[in-house]
């Protein structure tokens, strides 16, 4: 990935407003299975590839399933997902259909209902 000339390269940070600090970190670590991401010998948030998620239980924000910006998260393939969440009683907000002709775009509610977006190719890798 380059960047351009202003040094923006990638999104590093998405904050998420939390009500349950307990809940929300049982539901990213133990419901979705995310390795938590560590700064400074404290647990600041959990991974998705190079991207952490940050539980926000003290902020201005408070929890939305309208979104500004809307958080979309790169899967595999986004019906084996919704499958998994699924399997795990995670409320689907939207279940999965093909964005034009080339994507496969959902979305879920975490335990504190936010909406996250998820989507992958139109084809199984």
């Amino acid at each position: 990935m380059s960047s351009v000339s202003h040094g923006l390269k990638a999104v590093k940070v998405i904050a998420l407003a939390v009500t349950d600090m307990a809940r929300a970190r049982h539901f990213y670590g133990e419901v979705l299975g995310l390795d938590t991401v560590s700064e400074h010998g404290e647990v600041r948030g959990y991974a998705l590839g190079d991207l952490m998620l940050m539980l926000k239980d003290d902020w201005y924000g408070k929890p939305t399933a309208e979104p500004n910006p809307r958080l979309t998260i790169l899967c595999d393939y986004a019906p084996d997902t919704e499958a998994f969440l699924r399997e795990r009683n995670v409320t689907i907000a939207d279940p999965v259909v093909p964005m034009e002709e080339y994507y496969l775009l959902g979305s879920f509610l975490d335990s504190e209902g936010n909406k996250l977006w998820f989507c992958s190719a139109n084809e199984r890798p």
